[in-house]
């Protein structure tokens, strides 16, 4: 494929609001996970929580889609310049230009469920006020950012679980290859919602603790939350130091399980091929993979299978879910963003909560943090149904 310019980026997560909260936050291997406190939530398990968004106020022109998922995106988008970013985008290429491409899997559910606790007790209708197509429905996000960015270009929502924000990437790559947009902004937005809390508790998969990726005593996920996006344009004549890129990208769908990945990482195993090919690259030119690593028995050891298998022992690599949760539909793009991070500063970062590597599993994991100059990273996303999508991106010098 033909690169594609990060021309900006942002990310906001429990671990820091904007880029660099986030990269200190990256860089003394501390986690934002906290005990559960969130609504009236009863469980025993730690969350990857943004305060700061339930302090948001939307503007007034955007009031119909106030619910806790939008105030993050807004909270997203004043960082880091990036709204200032596309509006010089659109001043360039014109607003129909540029596409909108959002990933989320609960989307505002939560604005829906506050709902719930406030029906009518004689008919069980719901307020009056509810908004659902400006705040629970899954396209919601991607309008409200449309919107508040003030674009008119073309603009969907990928609700694929755990893999939704990595595919934006790749549906940003479509359109602009195509010559329908100049640019797009991409990334995610997942909110903590009951749905999503209770539901990860019904399947057993909710750690009690902050969880632990790769780790031998592994027993769960943290559910974090998180806004991150990128503009993505054509690469332009000439490129400064710190150009990043992306240079790849691998799509697959094993459809194993509703809710299990195959056990010897098949998808996996297809999606990082894919990408690798599609940057034309050999899996030894690749510096540091952020894993999927949820911390799950058998998303570990699936996705464990598939990289040993392709990259062997050697590749370094951790999963940042130790340190803000599992984003949920916003964990692709959260993590290419990392790894724009890392591939600016030179930083590997270490996976955060992980004491003791399961030793059947064979990678060169890493539980302190690294300094070293890096030119290819990987990030891997993989959803329930086997949805996977990897991204490959590049230093350009």
């Amino acid at each position: 494929m033909r690169p594609l310019l990060l021309s900006h980026y942002t990310a906001t997560s429990s671990i820091g609001v904007g880029l660099d909260a986030s990269l200190d936050t990256l860089r003394r291997q501390a986690s934002g996970l906290t005990p559960c406190q969130f609504s009236n939530v009863d469980l025993e398990t730690s969350i990857g929580k943004v305060t700061r968004c339930e302090q948001l106020t939307l503007p007034s022109a955007l009031a119909a889609f106030d619910c806790r998922n939008n105030r993050l995106s807004q909270l997203g988008l004043e960082q880091d310049q990036f709204s200032q970013a596309v509006e010089q985008a659109a001043a360039r290429w014109g607003r129909q230009r540029i596409g909108v491409f959002i990933g989320t899997s609960t989307s505002g559910i939560h604005e829906t469920e506050l709902a719930y606790c406030q029906r009518d007790p004689m008919s069980g209708a719901l307020p009056a006020q509810l908004d659902y197509r400006s705040t629970h429905a899954i396209y919601a996000v991607a309008e409200f950012v449309r919107s508040a960015l003030g674009l008119c270009g073309p603009a969907h929502a990928v609700s694929t679980a755990c893999s939704s924000s990595a595919k934006t990437f790749r549906s940003a790559q479509h359109m602009i290859e195509a010559g329908w947009i100049d640019a797009a902004v991409v990334g995610g937005v997942d909110s903590l919602c009951l749905t999503a809390l209770y539901g990860f508790n019904s399947l057993e998969l909710l750690a009690p603790t902050p969880c632990r990726p790769y780790d031998v005593a592994r027993n769960g996920i943290s559910i974090g939350e998180a806004a991150a996006f990128a503009l993505l344009t054509r690469v332009p004549p000439s490129l400064d130091s710190n150009a990043i890129l992306l240079s790849g990208i691998g799509e697959s769908s094993d459809a194993h399980h509703m809710s299990s990945p195959h056990p010897d990482g098949r998808g996996a195993y297809q999606a990082i091929q894919q990408a690798l090919a599609s940057a034309e690259l050999d899996a030894d030119e690749i510096d540091y993979i952020n894993l999927h690593g949820t911390a799950t028995r058998s998303n570990d050891r699936a996705e464990g299978n598939a990289v040993s298998q392709i990259f062997g022992h050697s590749v370094p690599c951790s999963s940042t879910k130790g340190a803000t949760g599992h984003t949920l539909g916003a964990a692709g793009g959260l993590e290419a963003v990392i790894c724009a991070l890392a591939l600016r500063h030179g930083l590997m970062p270490a996976g955060v909560g992980t004491q003791t590597l399961d030793p059947e599993i064979d990678l060169n994991y890493l539980l302190s943090n690294r300094q070293q100059p890096l030119k290819h990273v990987l990030s891997n996303a993989f959803g329930f149904g086997g949805s996977n999508c990897c991204l490959i991106l590049s230093r350009a010098t």
